[in-house]
């Protein structure tokens, strides 16, 4: 079988999926992305590059369509490449966020085309005014309807969508759901487990296990979409009733999502001013390997994961595997994972002071909450681990081909 992924950023929520396929002898995988990462064991790269950025006269409306026209283009030049190479796949593994899945199937048409459907957009109820009071903003709306655009034509395009929560499932629109099937990426709970004798070591400070009081945050950039203001605000308290606590932040200074503050700075640098906080205390680390980071929620004694109604991060289902204790934002994506008092908490995304009261019953009562680290593994196994999930993608690709071809259904050791 000859395999096609197309993702900007290789590998994306393709990693697993595509070391896996590319084990196999039969099968050629070929990744095609703009990224200069090293690929994963036995996937060939080709990458490709747009012409030009969008231009910047260009309606605002529809300047991200142009975008993502763009990269269509060279995405379906490289494809045309591979083409008159002699390569022809018999499925493509497309990201449509950013355009390059546009005209694969122009090139491709006999291949099956499997989007995955991360998110749709939405004026209202998800995370466009999330929290704002008001009347809507009618401009905003209009954008936000047409920055679906290029979404629309990959669902109309692809053969089938995949999607990682049934939360985002539902922000599609009604009428194409039927053709996207909910199964998240998986996390390793192999790796990402308990270990009560985990060690980690602060870049700034001493050894942390797990007895030590320690409040964790992690977050690929500190951000509004992911509550790093909330959060902030809710450290005084945190600190004042807990002496022993330290907190240990982890994120990077760029966007993710939404915008920069208008004065140019980043969000850690905002918060940092507006809350005074003792940095023998609090340590701010920009990135970890992925090792050192599960380390870090393995000795975890709570663990803080906020997000507007968006995509849900990894990294809450990996604390969520690792038995970390959770004090989640009562928002959907969230909501979809963690029940109150069951295997996480809920509280209010912009409740800063209800946010602190929980961390502080949390870390207090740590010790008695056992049942509920347990539980918080469980919540994984089974739904969203990589042993449960991987098999589910396969068996995805496997109906749509409608062939007598050999699929491994396990990952290998």
């Amino acid at each position: 079988m000859n395999y096609l992924f197309v993702h900007q950023n290789m590998p994306g929520q393709f990693g697993h999926l595509a070391a896996h396929l590319a084990r196999a002898p039969h099968n050629r995988v070929i990744f095609l992305t703009k990224s200069d990462r090293t690929p994963p064991i036995g996937v060939e790269v080709k990458r490709y590059r747009p012409l030009r950025p969008a231009n910047g006269s260009t309606h605002h409306y529809i300047r991200e369509f142009e975008s993502a026209v763009l990269h269509g283009q060279a995405a379906a030049r490289a494809c045309l490449e591979l083409k008159h190479a002699g390569f022809a796949p018999d499925i493509v593994l497309a990201h449509p966020g950013w355009g390059e899945s546009l005209y694969v199937k122009d090139i491709f048409p006999k291949a099956k085309l499997v989007n995955y459907c991360e998110f749709f957009y939405r004026a209202s109820g998800a995370d466009v005014g999330f929290g704002q009071e008001g009347p809507l903003d009618v401009d905003l709306a209009a954008r936000v309807r047409t920055r679906n655009a290029a979404l629309m034509l990959a669902l109309e395009a692809c053969d089938r969508g995949l999607c990682p929560t049934q939360w985002q499932l539902s922000v599609h629109p009604e009428e194409w759901r039927r053709k996207i099937e909910v199964v998240f990426d998986g996390v390793d709970a192999d790796l990402a487990r308990p270990d009560p004798l985990a060690r980690f070591q602060l870049p700034d400070g001493p050894l942390l296990t797990r007895a030590d009081r320690v409040l964790t945050y992690v977050a690929r950039n500190l951000e509004p979409y992911r509550g790093f203001p909330s959060f902030m605000r809710a450290l005084p308290r945190i600190l004042d009733a807990l002496p022993d606590a330290r907190i240990v932040v982890v994120g990077g200074d760029d966007v993710s999502y939404g915008q920069r503050p208008r004065d140019g700075r980043c969000w850690r640098e905002v918060m940092t001013e507006e809350v005074r906080l003792d940095p023998t205390r609090v340590h701010f680390i920009r990135h970890l390997p992925h090792k050192d980071y599960l380390r870090l929620l393995q000795i975890s004694s709570a663990h803080v994961y906020l997000t507007v109604p968006f995509v849900l991060s990894w990294s809450a289902v990996e604390a969520l595997a690792t038995g970390c204790i959770v004090i989640g934002s009562r928002t959907p994506p969230v909501e979809e994972v963690l029940r109150d008092g069951q295997n996480g908490f809920l509280v209010d995304f912009f409740d800063y002071d209800g946010i602190a009261t929980a961390v502080i019953e949390a870390l207090r009562r740590s010790a008695a909450l056992e049942e509920l680290r347990k539980n918080a593994r469980r919540t994984v196994l089974g739904r969203y681990d990589l042993a449960t999930c991987l098999p589910r993608q396969i068996d995805l690709l496997h109906r749509l081909v409608d062939a007598d071809v050999p699929f491994m259904l396990r990952a290998e050791a």
